[in-house]
This record gives C-alpha cells, sequence and structure tokens, in this order.
C-alpha cells in the first residue's frame, strides 16, 4: 500500500467512495455531492484544517480508500486535536492492515496530538481495529447544531 496526501487529480474516485460510504451503515448521515466536493477542495487546498490522504496500489493511479483528517485544538486535553474525519477503504483492501499501518502513520506524524474519531457500535469489525489501536471509548454524548 501507498499513502500519500490527496490530490486534486483524485477528486472522482474520492467522490466514488464517499458516496458507497455516506449510504453504508458505518455513517448515520447520508451527505450531499455539495458537501463532498467541499470537503475534497478543502483537503487539497492549503487549508490547516483539513488534511486528505489516498490509499493506493502500487500503481499510484488505482485508489483503495481514502481518509480525511480535521486539525484543532482540545482544551480538554490541552494539545493539537486530529479528528479522523472519514476512513474508508474498498471491500479488496479491508482485512490486509490498512488502516493500522495509517494509524500508526498518524502516531508518528503527529505524536503529541490528541487522535478522535467517531464509529458506530455496529460497525464490529472498525470497532475492534481501533481499540487495538488504542482509542478507547468517551463516556459522553457528542451533541451538534449544523450551521445556518
Amino acid at each position: 500500500m501507498n499513502l500519500r496526501h490527496m490530490e486534486e487529480r483524485d477528486r472522482a474516485q474520492v467522490l466514488e467512495m464517499m458516496r458507497v460510504f455516506y449510504s453504508s451503515e458505518a455513517v448515520m448521515t447520508n451527505g450531499s455531492e455539495e458537501i463532498f466536493n467541499n470537503d475534497i477542495s478543502e483537503c487539497v487546498s492549503e487549508s490547516p484544517f483539513a488534511e486528505g490522504f489516498v490509499f493506493t496500489d502500487s500503481d499510484d493511479v488505482h485508489l483503495l480508500g481514502y481518509a480525511m483528517l480535521a486539525h484543532s485544538f482540545s482544551t480538554e486535553y490541552g494539545v493539537h486535536c486530529v479528528w479522523i474525519e472519514d476512513i474508508y477503504l474498498k471491500e479488496e483492501a479491508r482485512s490486509k492492515g490498512l488502516s493500522s499501518e495509517f494509524f500508526d502513520h498518524l502516531r508518528s506524524a503527529y505524536p503529541g496530538a490528541l487522535h478522535r474519531l467517531e464509529a458506530e457500535h455496529e460497525n464490529l469489525h472498525a470497532m475492534e481495529v481501533y481499540k487495538r489501536k488504542g482509542f478507547e471509548e468517551m463516556p459522553y454524548v457528542e451533541l451538534f447544531r449544523k450551521p445556518l
């Protein structure tokens, strides 16, 4: 597996994967084409808030998956916070250690940062991977308010 930053040339393949991911049981919201395109645009820009990665095969053309990060600061822990907003692997790329390698990459790239993510309890395989990589469940409910 190759891991590299997302580029504009990846947009069509990432959009296709986002459509699959956001229509699956792993995500509670459906998203929209506008949101997906905004997310990719932010990831391929010089934004300090979002960072995108793609998992590729050896030819660096065929994408096996993608990940999107959001950067913030946690006042609760007093450190940089890296939110793993999306992590998606195509069926043929699953159970090969790619997500574990990605989490190891994040640990070395952002060693002093708090790493956070959201997951559905029903996504048993993902929950197993996350816990094996040291993630713990938070003891409270997350609330949100949509932008105007």
